[in-house]
């Protein structure tokens, strides 16, 4: 097998400078995630509990946003492949509307009715309260990441990403070190707990849709400007409808189940939550590299089938999937050998403790699930067009069978909270038969662009 990995000066020096950047990103990102959990460690587990809890409702727009930009990068990344610039900024130009639209509802939802939506993931009143407080701040960020987000994504498409990677990683940075300033109360500034975390989002948030204006004005390609709002396309828009909506429900049918896993941890008690809140944290650090490697895979291979050389898309997949499980086993290292030093910083209740002990052993085996997966649904099948695959395995596997499993085990069957854990982190080996029989049939490998539009 790793023979397939014989060196490719070209299909390297490619790979590092889209791959790299985008884990990069991803380390950060998942940092501010790993900032947040330490620092609320040291407020109360309640608060901890709770921002978990309240940040579900940006985990499923996240997965809009995902599917989102997955539409605009398999249109973008073969566009640009075949140099046709005109199309790439309409494509972006439909993203960004439609991703506005949605940020809107979600909007509405966190800052005018906060309460209800955290009652959706737990009937704990010191949950609610503390979760409503956070939402209430932290949806006004919702809408500025509707902006920037379709602009990141068409920007890493068109050999942009060190510049999409430095103004996300800046604002992610920001986040951190305001998240400090305002939780603890730094500098003379008021201490506000939870509260804190999200006013620190959404500066950061703002101050990463100035930075994208100010790029938009240095690569004059790809504007972030206010004549997008009027290009439009019938062709692209239809095109846009075709591949990106089942990559939207694929996204949202993965972040939606893995939001009801959540519900289903939320009512087996703050211990149980608390833990997974930090082994998610862990998880999400560990697998940074792995998803870095299936979002490049979207936009090398988009960019090579565009550009028509099918032969050498094949070849590259290759090699990317074995990249993605080598680099799936670094992260399953990377859980085990971080335990020791996380459960030294945390201040967990001895049950909760020994919740996250199995939790992380079972987690070092399923991180590798995760981003195989990722990588041949988001990656390489998406790159040829290939989106509806997703969203019908993971309708069929994940709320045919693994979201009631779950839901019996825990409040039918009521067992351990960390055998229903354990079932949950079946779903990602689930899918890897079907998955690898829909790869080896090719039917991914599809040049998707159109003259004239």
């Amino acid at each position: 097998m790793f023979r397939k990995l014989k060196f490719d000066r070209a299909f390297y020096q490619s790979f590092f400078a889209v791959v790299v950047p985008i884990t990069i990103q991803g380390l950060i990102s998942a940092a501010v995630g790993v900032a947040d959990t330490l620092m609320l460690g040291f407020v109360s587990q309640t608060a901890l509990a709770a921002s978990s809890l309240a940040g579900q409702v940006q985990y499923v727009l996240n997965m809009l946003f995902f599917g989102l930009n997955a539409g605009i990068t398999i249109l973008c990344a073969q566009y640009w492949g075949k140099k046709d610039m005109k199309s790439v900024e309409k494509v972006m130009a439909i993203g960004l509307k439609v991703s506005v639209a949605v940020a809107g509802i979600f909007f509405v939802g966190a800052v005018f009715f906060p309460q209800f939506v955290m009652r959706i993931y737990t009937n704990d009143p010191g949950m609610i309260a503390a979760g409503a407080e956070y939402l209430s701040i932290v949806g006004w960020s919702y809408l500025f990441m509707a902006i920037t987000q379709p602009y990141l994504s068409a920007m890493k498409t068109v050999g942009q990403v060190k510049a999409s990677t430095v103004i996300n990683s800046t604002a992610l940075v920001l986040n951190i070190i305001l998240n400090a300033v305002f939780i603890f109360g730094l500098f003379g500034a008021p201490e506000l707990g939870i509260a804190g975390v999200a006013l620190a989002t959404v500066i950061s948030r703002v101050v990463e849709l100035i930075l994208c204006i100010v790029a938009g004005e240095r690569f004059k390609e790809l504007k972030l400007r206010f004549g997008l709002l009027f290009l439009h396309s019938k062709v692209l828009f239809r095109d846009f409808i075709r591949y990106s909506l089942p990559a939207i429900g694929n996204d949202v049918a993965w972040g939606l189940a893995f939001s009801m896993y959540s519900v289903i941890m939320g009512h087996l008690g703050e211990d149980i939550v608390a833990a997974n809140t930090v082994v998610s944290t862990m998880k999400n650090l560990a697998s940074v590299v792995g998803f870095g490697v299936a979002n490049g895979t979207a936009i090398l291979l988009g960019n090579t089938i565009g550009s028509g050389d099918m032969k050498r898309a094949e070849k590259d997949a290759r090699r990317l999937l074995i990249l993605a499980f080598l680099t799936g086993l670094i992260a399953s290292v990377l859980m085990l050998v971080s335990y020791p030093v996380v459960i030294n910083v945390m201040e967990l209740t001895p049950l909760a403790t020994e919740y996250l002990f199995k939790m992380v052993l079972i987690s070092a085996v399923y991180v590798i699930g995760p981003i195989m997966n990722t990588t041949w649904i988001c990656g390489v099948f998406r790159a040829g067009g290939d989106s509806k695959f997703g969203l019908i395995l993971d309708i069929v596997e994940m709320w045919g069978i693994f979201v009631p499993i779950g839901f019996i085990a825990a409040f039918l069957l009521k067992l351990p909270p960390m055998w229903v854990y354990f079932i949950l982190c079946l779903d990602e080996f689930a899918k890897m038969p079907v998955v690898y029989i829909h790869y080896k049939k090719k039917g991914w490998l599809r040049n998707i662009t159109k003259e004239n539009v």
